[in-house]
């Protein structure tokens, strides 16, 4: 394995590394419009294979708010090329690791010990590593522990990373600068709490006693001692990631079996916590033989508004979106129409956004639900694509939809997505929430 000895920190030497990216990604270009024009049916795989191979080398060297960019892109696959998307997810949990003296650095840091000093024992040879931090294991007083550990200057480099990276997202992924001006607040926002390690050690031992009744989950201990701003020490969780699991052949009851643990885990964060685990990759859980799954990163929580929460959800109960005063209210409120819209204008958007709900709907309107149906998950990625392809839509460019859907729209579609890799039949029937939202919207009638 391949480790980084230092990361460029400073503004001037970010933006020469992205420029050299976009250098590459020029180069690419030429090189196939070149071999394209010797051969006109060629098609574009092999320069999206070369771009997503160049912009993951060099984001991966970078770390942080880049790459986490990737991360979030990889599982958006409507908007990516799958050389893309393939080549992201390993931003998940496959990065490039820290060399052993920068780990020791932010140690000495934080606590004025090395991990040496501070544990029984530390492995210096990162468990896994991601976007924005690497994992170790330690051992103390006898316990197996994990150590998580922030990559330097991440923190510090969003907000000109973000500024940096736009002009290489509208080139790629074909969105326009008002979709892209709205995605980049909510994310920049998200990223500046994921940096924070103070608040993630809050929300994870809040989150781990909130859901802990849920049947099923499973959730580390916390260690304060051992925590600082850019360290969090937890119990090391055993399990395997989704598609290492995937490997085993797992039956269909152990299948059913974590994919309702993780239904009923999102739901009652939806429903009763009106707070979700909004980062919800293969790379955060850690599935076992038992049907158990290990839930191990809160840096990433969507607080849901209370207004958004009623318009969101009440778009998926048929007693509600199938009243068109009050779904045209919805739709107003969720920034999907504006007031100056003419007539056809919010029949495409109506239209459009509705037979989008009718898709993502579906599991909730049965009593269970087969995930392990690939006709679903291709309808709503088909459909996702369809919305970012039409020439009418695109041509508004002013990013429709209220940015308080980004996370959560995420957090389904991400839901799904594992889902439908575990191949999993569970009951989704909606609980007494509907009803409440039902009376909610009677209200504001």
């Amino acid at each position: 394995m391949k480790y980084q000895d230092k990361i460029a920190t400073s503004k001037v030497d970010r933006t020469l590394k992205f420029v050299g990216t976009g250098a590459k990604i020029g180069g690419n270009y030429i090189k196939h419009y070149v071999k394209k024009a010797f051969d006109p049916s060629l098609d574009k795989d092999e320069l999206h294979k070369e771009n997503a191979e160049d912009i993951y080398n060099s984001l991966s060297q970078l770390k942080g708010s880049a790459l986490k960019v990737a991360q979030m892109l990889s599982m958006d696959k409507a908007i990516l090329p799958k050389a893309y998307s393939d080549k992201f997810t390993m931003a998940q949990y496959s990065a490039p690791p820290l060399s052993g003296p920068l780990v020791v650095k932010t140690f000495t840091k934080s606590f004025g010990k090395t991990p040496q000093q501070l544990f029984d024992s530390f492995e210096m040879n990162a468990g896994n590593a991601a976007s924005i931090g690497q994992v170790h294991i330690a051992y103390k007083d006898g316990k197996k522990l994990a150590v998580k550990i922030q990559y330097p200057g991440v923190s510090d480099s969003i907000k000109s990373d973000l500024r940096i990276v736009k002009p290489i997202a509208l080139r790629m992924f074909n969105i326009t600068e008002q979709e892209l001006a709205k995605y980049m607040v909510e994310v920049e926002e998200k990223l500046l709490e994921e940096t924070d390690y103070k608040l993630e050690l809050k929300r994870s031992q809040e989150t781990a006693e909130q859901c802990g009744h849920i049947e099923g989950l499973l959730f580390p201990n916390y260690y304060p001692q051992y925590s600082a701003d850019r360290i969090i020490t937890m119990d090391w969780m055993d399990g395997q990631h989704l598609n290492e699991f995937l490997t085993t052949n797992p039956t269909q009851e152990i299948r059913n079996k974590i994919g309702q643990a993780l239904w009923n885990f999102y739901s009652f964060q939806n429903h009763t916590l009106k707070s979700i685990h909004a980062d919800p990759h293969p790379g955060n859980f850690l599935f076992s033989a038992d049907g158990t799954v290990g839930v191990i990163d809160f840096g990433c929580i969507k607080v849901i508004p209370e207004t958004f929460y009623y318009d969101y959800f009440g778009m998926i109960i048929p007693e509600v979106n199938q009243n068109p005063e009050v779904l045209d209210t919805i739709m107003r409120r969720m920034e999907i129409i504006y007031e100056g819209d003419s007539e056809r204008l919010q029949k495409l958007y109506k239209d459009t956004f509705s037979n989008l709900i009718v898709h993502l709907a579906r599991p909730h309107l049965q009593e269970t639900f087969d995930f392990g149906d690939d006709d679903f998950i291709n309808s709503i990625y088909a459909m996702a694509e369809e919305l970012s392809n039409n020439k009418e839509l695109r041509e508004g460019g002013d990013g429709r939809g209220s940015r308080h859907a980004l996370y959560v729209n995420r957090t389904m579609f991400g839901l799904y997505s594992m889902l439908n890799q575990l191949k999993a039949n569970i009951h989704t029937q909606m609980g007494d929430w509907k009803n409440a939202i039902i009376e909610k919207h009677l209200e504001m009638a």
